[in-house]
């Protein structure tokens, strides 16, 4: 499993791991999930809902255009995709003092290290990390004052399509709508419930210290289950352990630590296999260090 230097963008959204698990289901024939179920959870009308400020996010694949209420506290992450068959929404914010002239050096750098996003921490933190279907989504998260980088990790090209904005102090900022459930990352495992409900509201944090990511595998039953989690412990062939799986996808991309995505469970009711794809800094991969866990998706 070793991890290429494919840069930034590759690190978030093309991790080279799960890039060939994607693509080994389509070898397989296997029915792989679309964006739709992933990260981002509901449409526009979600913004009413809930009441909270909205940020937009318009990507298409060349280009990120960033708009709407650019103040601290909860908001909606709304992202209309165009131009690309899905986008890649993320957030970085800027370490005090930083300029957003940084980016490209920060991306070089975490290029140079083999994609090692945890290289990032000198200059800010991913602290947003979705993934949007074609057309409009809405994801929660939550926003402190200062100079962000906005991308699109689904764009293509070792450096992926960027703006740069501010988000301004709230008189009163808002708060996330409370969660139903929280599952954390942590070194190296998750915290929170084994069990999530069909169309609950589940907060998705990184209360670890390096950069996590939580992704998830369905299986026909606990049996496969019980394999898989084996063989990503044990570092088995991904062909062997792609003939286990049925879909995949993602509950949040890589966040450093605090990083906050709240979104609706769209996924289908069965069993999953939940984990992190990130590596060390020694290439051993998180699943080799404990880091997956059997969960069910429930009505």
């Amino acid at each position: 499993m070793r991890r290429d230097a494919s840069g930034f963008e590759d690190q978030i959204r093309k991790d080279d791991n799960v890039k060939r698990f994607r693509l080994l289901f389509a070898a397989c024939g296997l029915l792989a999930t679309t964006a739709a179920a992933v990260l981002v959870a509901g449409g526009a009308s979600a913004s009413a809902a809930n009441g909270l400020p909205t940020l937009t996010m318009a990507l298409n694949g060349k280009t990120v255009t960033v708009g709407g209420s650019m103040v601290s506290g909860a908001v909606n992450v709304q992202t209309t995709v165009t131009g690309e068959p899905g986008g890649g929404p993320a957030l970085v914010r800027l370490n005090p003092g930083e300029p957003a002239s940084i980016f490209t050096q920060v991306n070089n750098i975490i290029n140079s290290h083999h994609g090692q996003i945890d290289y990032l921490d000198p200059y800010g933190s991913l602290v947003f990390d979705g993934v949007a279907p074609k057309g409009t989504s809405t994801a929660q998260t939550v926003l402190t004052p200062g100079t962000y980088i906005a991308l699109d990790t689904g764009g293509n090209g070792n450096t992926p399509p960027h703006t740069s904005f501010t988000v301004t102090p709230s008189a009163a900022p808002a708060s996330l709508p409370k969660a139903q459930a929280t599952i954390a990352s942590i070194e190296f495992g998750f915290t929170g419930p084994t069990t999530l409900h069909d169309g609950e509201l589940v907060e998705f944090v990184n209360d670890g210290f390096l950069v996590h990511m939580d992704e998830w595998e369905k299986v026909k039953n606990v049996a496969d289950a019980r394999l898989l989690v084996k063989g990503l412990l044990d570092n088995a062939s991904q062909r062997k352990l792609g003939k286990l799986l049925t879909a995949e996808g993602g509950f949040a991309g890589p966040m450093s630590t605090g990083g906050i995505v709240e979104s609706v469970i769209t996924e289908p009711p069965g069993i999953y296999v939940q984990d992190c794809f990130m590596a060390t800094q020694d290439g051993r991969i998180h699943t080799q260090l404990g880091m997956e866990r059997i969960i069910r998706i429930v009505k």
